[in-house]
Protein backbone atom coordinates (compact mmCIF):
# COMPACT_ATOMS: atom_id res chain seq x y z
CA UNK A 1 0.00 0.00 0.00
CA UNK A 2 1.74 3.43 -0.80
CA UNK A 3 0.97 6.46 1.24
CA UNK A 4 -1.74 7.91 -1.05
CA UNK A 5 -4.08 4.78 -0.82
CA UNK A 6 -6.17 5.36 2.18
CA UNK A 7 -8.18 2.49 3.71
CA UNK A 8 -11.88 2.48 3.20
CA UNK A 9 -12.80 2.73 7.58
CA UNK A 10 -10.20 5.91 7.22
CA UNK A 11 -12.46 7.44 4.36
CA UNK A 12 -15.61 5.86 5.38
CA UNK A 13 -14.36 8.05 9.80
CA UNK A 14 -13.34 11.22 7.18
CA UNK A 15 -16.81 11.31 5.57
CA UNK A 16 -18.97 11.04 9.38
CA UNK A 17 -16.56 13.59 10.62
CA UNK A 18 -17.43 16.39 7.73
CA UNK A 19 -20.82 15.62 7.92
CA UNK A 20 -20.83 16.13 12.04
CA UNK A 21 -18.82 19.29 11.54
CA UNK A 22 -21.37 20.37 8.74
CA UNK A 23 -24.29 20.18 11.42
CA UNK A 24 -22.31 21.53 14.21
CA UNK A 25 -21.71 24.62 12.05
CA UNK A 26 -25.49 25.39 11.96
CA UNK A 27 -26.44 25.16 15.48
CA UNK A 28 -26.25 27.75 18.07
CA UNK A 29 -25.60 27.69 21.83
CA UNK A 30 -27.82 30.37 23.89
CA UNK A 31 -26.08 29.86 27.09
CA UNK A 32 -27.25 32.75 29.58
CA UNK A 33 -29.45 33.78 26.76
CA UNK A 34 -31.70 31.10 26.99
CA UNK A 35 -33.33 31.93 30.27
CA UNK A 36 -34.09 35.73 28.86
CA UNK A 37 -35.82 33.99 26.23
CA UNK A 38 -37.49 31.63 28.15
CA UNK A 39 -38.76 34.69 30.42
CA UNK A 40 -40.04 36.60 27.02
CA UNK A 41 -41.97 33.20 26.06
CA UNK A 42 -43.42 33.74 29.62
CA UNK A 43 -44.36 37.51 29.87
CA UNK A 44 -45.36 37.00 26.39
CA UNK A 45 -47.99 33.92 26.70
CA UNK A 46 -49.05 36.06 30.08
CA UNK A 47 -49.49 39.46 28.30
CA UNK A 48 -52.48 37.33 26.71
CA UNK A 49 -54.50 36.91 29.59
CA UNK A 50 -53.83 40.57 30.43
CA UNK A 51 -56.30 43.60 28.36
CA UNK A 52 -54.95 44.67 25.05
CA UNK A 53 -57.61 46.97 24.36
CA UNK A 54 -60.12 48.15 26.96
CA UNK A 55 -61.15 45.06 29.41
CA UNK A 56 -60.56 42.96 26.10
CA UNK A 57 -57.85 40.39 26.72
CA UNK A 58 -55.37 39.67 24.22
CA UNK A 59 -56.60 36.10 23.22
CA UNK A 60 -59.48 37.30 22.29
CA UNK A 61 -58.17 39.48 20.30
CA UNK A 62 -56.16 36.60 18.62
CA UNK A 63 -59.53 34.95 18.62
CA UNK A 64 -60.89 37.61 16.67
CA UNK A 65 -64.08 37.62 18.16
CA UNK A 66 -64.43 41.57 18.30
CA UNK A 67 -63.11 43.78 15.57
CA UNK A 68 -60.50 46.13 16.91
CA UNK A 69 -58.61 46.48 13.61
CA UNK A 70 -55.95 45.26 11.77
CA UNK A 71 -52.80 46.28 13.36
CA UNK A 72 -53.89 44.97 16.86
CA UNK A 73 -54.48 41.71 15.21
CA UNK A 74 -51.68 41.70 13.14
CA UNK A 75 -49.11 41.93 16.16
CA UNK A 76 -51.01 39.11 17.79
CA UNK A 77 -50.07 36.76 15.32
CA UNK A 78 -47.09 37.88 14.52
CA UNK A 79 -46.09 37.99 18.24
CA UNK A 80 -47.44 34.77 18.75
CA UNK A 81 -45.74 33.25 15.75
CA UNK A 82 -42.41 34.69 16.19
CA UNK A 83 -42.45 34.86 20.14
CA UNK A 84 -44.07 31.98 21.04
CA UNK A 85 -43.93 29.42 18.70
CA UNK A 86 -40.69 30.36 16.63
CA UNK A 87 -38.90 31.22 19.78
CA UNK A 88 -39.35 27.81 21.57
CA UNK A 89 -38.94 25.53 18.50
CA UNK A 90 -35.34 27.48 18.25
CA UNK A 91 -34.60 26.79 21.64
CA UNK A 92 -35.64 22.94 21.30
CA UNK A 93 -33.61 22.64 17.82
CA UNK A 94 -30.45 25.52 18.09
CA UNK A 95 -30.37 25.88 14.53
CA UNK A 96 -29.23 28.91 13.49
CA UNK A 97 -31.18 29.46 10.51
CA UNK A 98 -34.36 29.82 12.79
CA UNK A 99 -32.27 32.33 15.63
CA UNK A 100 -32.42 34.81 12.72
CA UNK A 101 -36.03 34.07 11.47
CA UNK A 102 -37.03 35.00 15.18
CA UNK A 103 -34.65 37.97 15.67
CA UNK A 104 -36.12 39.05 12.48
CA UNK A 105 -39.99 38.11 12.71
CA UNK A 106 -39.63 39.35 16.77
CA UNK A 107 -38.01 42.67 15.13
CA UNK A 108 -40.87 43.01 12.72
CA UNK A 109 -43.19 41.85 15.50
CA UNK A 110 -42.32 45.09 17.67
CA UNK A 111 -43.20 47.42 14.76
CA UNK A 112 -46.62 45.80 14.33
CA UNK A 113 -47.21 46.09 18.42
CA UNK A 114 -46.03 49.89 18.16
CA UNK A 115 -48.44 50.58 15.29
CA UNK A 116 -51.10 48.56 17.21
CA UNK A 117 -50.33 50.55 20.53
CA UNK A 118 -50.27 53.60 17.83
CA UNK A 119 -53.89 52.89 16.28
CA UNK A 120 -55.39 51.96 19.77
CA UNK A 121 -54.46 55.64 20.85
CA UNK A 122 -54.95 57.62 17.66
CA UNK A 123 -58.75 58.87 17.09
CA UNK A 124 -59.72 56.81 20.05
CA UNK A 125 -63.11 59.10 20.93
CA UNK A 126 -63.47 60.45 24.26
CA UNK A 127 -64.48 56.95 26.61
CA UNK A 128 -63.09 54.77 23.86
CA UNK A 129 -60.66 52.33 24.63
CA UNK A 130 -57.14 52.91 24.39
CA UNK A 131 -54.00 50.53 24.66
CA UNK A 132 -54.26 48.46 27.91
CA UNK A 133 -51.67 46.88 29.80
CA UNK A 134 -51.24 43.60 27.81
CA UNK A 135 -50.62 45.14 25.04
CA UNK A 136 -47.45 47.02 26.48
CA UNK A 137 -46.33 43.94 27.77
CA UNK A 138 -46.49 42.30 24.95
CA UNK A 139 -44.55 44.67 22.70
CA UNK A 140 -42.53 44.51 25.45
CA UNK A 141 -41.58 41.26 25.62
CA UNK A 142 -41.30 40.75 21.91
CA UNK A 143 -38.72 43.78 21.81
CA UNK A 144 -36.87 41.35 24.47
CA UNK A 145 -37.20 38.75 22.68
CA UNK A 146 -35.64 40.74 19.20
CA UNK A 147 -32.73 41.87 20.62
CA UNK A 148 -31.99 38.56 22.66
CA UNK A 149 -32.35 36.46 19.12
CA UNK A 150 -30.31 39.07 17.66
CA UNK A 151 -27.61 38.31 20.55
CA UNK A 152 -27.51 34.94 19.91
CA UNK A 153 -27.62 34.66 16.23
CA UNK A 154 -24.87 37.49 16.05
CA UNK A 155 -22.85 35.74 18.63
CA UNK A 156 -22.06 32.62 16.71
Amino acid sequence: MNDREVPAELAALDAELAGVARRVEHRIDPGRTALTVSIGILALTVSLVLPWTGSTPGWEVLAGTESFGLLPRLFAFTAIGFGVLGSALALATRWWGLAWVCAAGCGISVIDGMWAIWSRQVGVPDGGTGAGIGLVLAVLAVLVLAASWARIALRR
